[in-house]
């Protein structure tokens, strides 16, 4: 985690600004990991702030609406986002009229970072190496499922059998549950998916975990490959970060900055993150905004052959 700027809470509270509450946006429904983590980092900013923080579940639209909703809200610092990767990454390049650019945005801080698990049915292959070998000699007919052709698990399974020279047959189910419901069932031979879903399946011996596909091992899982062990440079990760609408005075974003990154040393956030094999981040606006610009990058190829089958 960068270093904040060693605010306590009266520092903060005392730095100026409107003390009517301030309003986090999640564009997820209420109950979900990004909505517990966001209303643990809410509690603890109020009491850094000394204002009350509200958490807001606007979902829809792959997260659109409620990025909307921000992108037009006074630009005050009363009404922030916790953005996704999928929000600020691949809304703007695929979302036809997308009614907000990333540019209507003012980086806070990244919160996480989070890789996707590739599981296999217990009787499949055993580790990334025969997972190739099987994919090899049976092209296009190894299932994998995924939540949509434009969702992250989708693109970070695409981005996984590119660099492998592999082909797999994807099976597009609407979220998760739909997902373990098939492989518990054997209907499926792979899953790819998120560590709130893969660690279960994994800790209950549900499935063999392949690998992940993070910069560095998770450390819950210490003993599981990264597919950048493998084929290096291969890193498919999502994320969540906070902003405010763009022209947010920069004042106002030091001070939300300071009680975020303060608010991230919290013990219970960082204990759910890991549980759920996510990276505790926390940075300056300006990594945030740097950190963004890596990310598109990475996926910018993947994004354009799907924009052109779209278009």
């Amino acid at each position: 985690m960068a270093a904040g700027p060693g605010l306590g809470r009266t520092a903060l509270a005392q730095q100026g600004g409107a003390q009517r509450p301030v309003t986090i946006v999640v564009p997820f429904a209420a109950g979900g990991s990004t909505d517990v983590v966001t209303r643990l980092l809410a509690e603890r900013m109020g009491q850094l702030l000394g204002q009350t923080v509200l958490v807001e579940n606007r979902p829809g639209g792959n997260t659109v609406i409620g990025a909307e909703s921000v992108a037009r809200a006074r630009p005050d610092g009363q009404t922030l986002l916790m953005a996704a990767g999928t929000t600020l990454t691949i809304n703007p390049v695929i979302v036809p009229n997308l009614p907000y650019a990333v540019a209507d945005f003012a980086p806070i801080s990244l919160v996480s970072t989070f890789p996707f698990a590739i599981i296999a049915q217990h009787d499949g292959p055993a580790d990334i190496a025969a997972m190739v070998a099987a994919a090899r000699a049976r092209p296009g007919q190894i299932t994998y499922g995924t939540n949509g052709p434009t969702t992250l698990t989708n693109m970070a399974m695409l981005m996984v059998l590119e660099r492998l020279g592999l082909q797999m047959q994807d099976v597009t189910y609407r979220g998760d549950a739909g997902q373990l419901n098939d492989f518990l069932a054997r209907n499926l031979d792979l899953m790819v998916v998120a560590g709130s879903t893969a660690l279960p399946v994994y800790h209950n011996r549900q499935g063999r975990l392949l690998g992940w596909t993070s910069e560095r091992r998770v450390p819950t899982t210490s003993e599981i490959p990264t597919f950048g062990e493998v084929t290096p440079g291969l890193v498919a990760q999502s994320w969540f970060g906070l902003v405010a609408p763009a022209r947010t005075r920069q004042p106002v974003i030091d001070r939300l900055h300071g009680a975020t990154v303060e608010a991230l040393r919290d013990q219970r956030i960082e204990r759910r993150l890991t549980d759920e094999a996510q990276f505790l981040a926390g940075s300056t606006p300006a990594e945030f905004s740097a950190f963004m610009q890596v990310e598109a990058e990475r996926w910018r190829p993947i994004l354009a052959r799907i924009a052109a089958r779209q278009g």
